[in-house]
């Protein structure tokens, strides 16, 4: 009789078919390892992957075209909802859009608080990715630390916007509203306890045969692969190039701020890990120095006054700036036709809104290039020869949102 036991077969790198019968399984779109609404359509020979077709659509959420009918500054709150972990991420790179549609400069002060949400969202998205891989590989303990971290960017988000997930915090014109002093000591409190955290994770993972052993060598992403099919972020960058958009095209002045871009060598599930661990410590410097040095001035760009909506002190003593409010949110602005793209650097990669403007106070066209949406490309790939609980490992590194993807 064959030996089919665990102990005959190669845990890492299955070489020989099983019993040669193909069996087609669904991951998905129910299952909870998929992160999200995603089916992965599974050729299995034994425990063996032979195929893997990603399925994708099951959100529904149409959110380009809602783009399309809701005025520039309603759209916002669209954004909100396509990466749902890195909210900041995403108004940030429409806002860009519509600045640059608009000639619309961005005072130095709202550059900064806008740098400041979108690491603190990148940590927190992170976050989410490590604690539910690290869950699904059998780490419950990871799960509850990172999920402990999150909850304080969440207090951080609602403390400077009001909403914990979907802020909304950025504008066209530069952010909602000033930050408090409350908010400030939060942060500095959260940047100055945040690393001896990442260390308690890495004490956790890093260094664990299991944790090793579940992720080295395991879902191999080659460096050429990986150009080829465009994928960013932390994929990418596990496979040794350094693209990272916030050094290749700054933006929010970027270019002034000290930080690396972690690189790995091997584009494996391990690698992967690592990257986003480094890229968490790398946010914390970046924050810190945003705060350190965050400019005197205006939160939001005064001179644009049929654009954008006035400051509240104006709404409390002028019954002209409450009429001009009104008027902006009823009627909207109107930028000149033309089109424009601005990318940013989101937990996931290259997260990128074209805008095509024809006169009126809609936009004519609205395009998202989302990262996961890219990335997914790769599972079809790198699976194949794995065992069922590598495949487990694999969907979770690529950390994959279903609503970047079904957008």
């Amino acid at each position: 009789m064959e030996d089919t036991s665990a102990q005959s077969i190669n845990m890492q790198r299955p070489s020989s078919s099983l019993s040669g019968e193909i069996l087609t399984v669904n991951f998905g779109p129910q299952h909870p390892s998929t992160h999200g609404v995603l089916r992965l359509r599974v050729d299995l020979d034994g425990e063996v992957v032979t195929r893997v077709e990603p399925v994708i659509g099951y959100l529904h959420t149409g959110i380009e075209k809602n783009i399309e009918a809701l005025k520039y500054n309603q759209a916002v709150t669209l954004t909100d909802r396509t990466d749902y972990l890195a909210p900041p991420s995403n108004n940030l790179a429409y806002c860009m859009a519509v600045e640059k549609l608009l000639g619309l400069e961005v005072p130095e002060r709202a550059q900064a608080l806008r740098v400041i949400m979108a690491e603190l969202a990148r940590i927190g998205s992170h976050l989410v990715y490590l604690g539910t891989s690290a869950l699904e590989l059998g780490a419950m303990s990871v799960f509850l630390y990172c999920f402990r971290e999150r909850e304080l960017i969440l207090d951080m988000n609602e403390e400077i916007s009001g909403v914990r997930m979907m802020t909304s915090y950025i504008r066209v014109g530069g952010v909602m509203d000033d930050i408090t002093p409350r908010f400030e000591k939060m942060v500095r409190d959260f940047i100055k306890e945040f690393p001896s955290r990442v260390d308690e994770y890495e004490a956790l993972l890093t260094e664990n045969p299991i944790w090793q052993q579940r992720t080295k060598g395991i879902g191999v992403l080659p460096k050429d692969l990986a150009l080829e099919i465009g994928a960013t972020g932390a994929s990418l960058r596990a496979s040794g190039h350094d693209y990272d958009v916030r050094k290749y095209f700054p933006y929010c002045g970027y270019e002034k701020y000290d930080f690396d871009v972690p690189v790995g060598e091997n584009g494996d599930c391990f690698d992967r890990y690592y990257c986003r661990v480094k890229e968490m410590r790398e946010s914390i410097k970046i924050i810190q120095q945003a705060l350190d040095g965050l400019p005197e001035g205006p939160y939001i760009n005064r001179d644009a006054r049929k654009i954008v909506p006035p400051p509240r002190e104006d709404l409390e003593t002028s019954m002209e700036a409450v009429i001009h409010h009104f008027k902006i949110f009823t009627e909207g602005f109107s930028p000149p036709p033309g089109d424009a793209y601005a990318a940013v650097e989101s937990p996931r990669g290259e997260y990128g809104v074209y805008l095509v403007s024809d006169g009126t106070n809609k936009p004519r066209r609205a395009k998202i290039r989302a990262p996961s949406f890219v990335n997914l490309q790769a599972l079809q790939h790198v699976c194949v020869g794995h065992l069922v609980a590598d495949l487990i490992a694999i969907i979770g590194t690529f950390d994959t949102v279903m609503g970047d993807c079904d957008r």
